[in-house]
């Protein structure tokens, strides 16, 4: 430990760094399993910690969106309106059972391996499933486009707050059924902006609860700021056919590990 900073968990975070940087895909779907199984970090401490520090690093992100005018404040409304409820529920529930009891640690291990699995899923089969759901969409009325949002928003903020899996992938596949018309830069912008509050309230809330490791959290992300602008500068350049499949895969494997 060298002034609060880990070294095994900033190469740590630089990998999860490099490889979100490539694929898109959320550190909470890399960063807590790796806790998890190769630290032996208990889950409330690994979702809590990545929590907070998906927060902070979505910040900048929602800020450029934000500047671009590529957020639509109104799909952000409707997903914060039931996610913000779902999530404070959630950590009630959470504090109740104790948030390092061993009740807790099975629940968030579980549905971390589901969220993991169906993360996976959405991976490999994304543009199957967009073609299915959205015919099913087809001329769905604005108020079930509403209600189907803020439903959304409910699953997105119990699965967050518990595993801090499914701001990404999962809510911007499902956000790009209900809202075809809108430019996939509008959705993903909408997606991260509603990450922001969400992540940071559901992190705050572990706080409370004793689950934060802030030395943990400053190690990661000494690694992660630079290994996701070192990719994020490469990213053009490595064939996404190749690592999407074996990141979907090595997320298979691990959320059924973790869920069975």
């Amino acid at each position: 430990m060298l002034h609060g900073v880990d070294p095994a968990f900033v190469v740590s975070g630089l990998a999860i760094g490099l490889l979100v940087g490539f694929t898109g895909v959320g550190g909470g779907s890399l960063m807590t399993p790796l806790l998890v199984l190769v630290f032996g970090i208990h889950p409330a401490t690994a979702v809590g910690t990545d929590l907070l520090y998906a927060g902070l690093t979505k910040i900048s992100g929602s800020a450029v969106h934000a500047y671009h005018r590529s957020v639509d404040w109104r799909i952000t409304r409707r997903l914060a309106l039931g996610s913000v409820p779902a999530s404070l529920l959630s950590l009630v529930l959470l504090a109740h059972l104790g948030s390092h009891s061993r009740a807790s640690g099975g629940i968030i291990s579980t549905t971390l391996g589901v969220a993991l699995i169906i993360t996976a899923i959405m991976l490999i089969f994304r543009k199957a499933l967009l073609a299915r759901l959205t015919r099913l969409m087809d001329g769905a009325s604005e108020q079930r486009i509403r209600v189907l949002t803020v439903l959304l928003g409910v699953v997105l903020g119990v699965l967050v707050t518990i595993s801090s899996v499914g701001a990404g992938a999962i809510g911007a596949t499902i956000l790009l059924t209900l809202y075809p018309r809108s430019p996939i830069v509008r959705i993903v912008g909408s997606d991260i902006a509603h990450a922001v509050p969400l992540t940071l309230i559901a992190g705050a809330g572990h706080w409370w609860l004793g689950s934060v490791d802030l030395h943990m959290l400053v190690s990661l992300l000494a690694g992660s700021i630079p290994g996701i602008m070192i990719s994020s500068h490469f990213a053009s350049r490595v064939p996404d056919r190749v690592l999407r499949p074996i990141l979907a895969g090595t997320l298979a494997v691990v959320g059924g590990r973790l869920a069975f």
